[in-house]
């Protein structure tokens, strides 16, 4: 048997690591995941050269959530991405996010079980993320808009939603610059100072404001961990709607309308990296 999905990717409005509540939106970058049951044990594979421990760790959850023996049954996972990993556009979400939901799957059908709750696939994902960490939060800001698509205010200590809706379709530029930064790895001390800045930027998504939002966190987190906040102001410059450090970088983004694309990609044009355009994300993931 095999099973195909498909996990978006987001970018931040508000980055949930000062204060325990964030905002993120789904994106047209993707992890694609495939499953395929084989005799016995778990076999994960990626095609960005990257280490499987995330895969492994959810494949393992699911295994237990179902107390399946992977000396009876097993699974070949394989993934494939348009996503840029360890740049701050929830790469490890969408990757985990996509290997819950499709070999929670293939063990349901396999074994005629109750195919788990979309809730329940997201909690797993976080568990396992969290577990292999590539989260500080546990990241459910980013995995819900991964996994549902649109945009989402949350809170993540506590799991829960506090607005979930469909995005207005805007185009996306992501700037990502030569190098990478892994979350885990960010100072997490020297963000939690921003608190009360971030407090006020919170304010602005919960009032559904979301670009205002995306604007004063970018800055705010981007002068914390020592990016350049002239890379999202350029943006602005040049007609985006609104511009910003997405998670805790490496990569800033840009909401744009058909008119000022190319204006900003010409501001973005001295940068060293690269430009990528894609659009919001409404579906999230789905199988195919």
């Amino acid at each position: 048997m095999i099973k195909k999905v498909r996990c978006p990717g987001s970018a931040t409005i508000i980055n949930a690591i000062a204060t325990g509540c964030g905002s993120a939106f789904g994106i047209g970058l993707n992890i694609k995941c495939e499953a395929k049951s084989i005799d016995s044990g778990v076999k994960c594979y990626n095609d960005v050269g990257a280490s499987t421990d995330l895969m492994d760790l959810c494949v393992d959850k699911v295994f237990e959530r179902y107390d399946i023996d992977k000396n009876d049954f097993g699974l070949e996972i394989k993934t494939q991405s348009t996503l840029p990993m360890a740049s701050g556009l929830s790469s490890s979400s969408a990757s985990s996010n996509a290997v819950v939901a499709v070999s929670s799957k293939i063990i349901c059908e396999e074994f005629d079980l109750t195919p788990l709750t979309d809730m329940e696939i997201i909690n797993l994902a976080i568990d396992a993320s969290i577990e292999a960490g590539v989260t500080i939060t546990g990241s459910f800001d980013d995995a819900t808009a991964s996994y549902f698509g649109g945009v989402v205010v949350t809170n993540n200590k506590a799991r829960e939603f506090i607005i979930k809706e469909k995005m207005d379709d805007y185009k996306i530029l992501v700037y990502m610059p030569n190098f990478h930064a892994k979350s885990g790895d960010s100072d997490v001390n020297r963000m939690k100072l921003m608190a009360p800045l971030v407090k006020t930027a919170f304010g602005f998504a919960k009032d559904k404001d979301y670009f205002k939002a995306l604007n004063l966190n970018g800055l705010i987190y981007a002068s914390a961990l020592g990016f350049d906040p002239a890379i999202a102001i350029d943006a602005l410059q040049a007609g985006a709607v609104a511009s910003g450090l997405s998670g805790t970088g490496s990569s800033f983004v840009a909401v744009c309308d058909e008119g000022s694309c190319d204006n900003i990609k010409d501001a973005w044009s001295n940068l060293e990296g690269r430009v990528i355009e894609t659009d919001v994300d409404n579906d999230g993931c789905m199988f195919y």
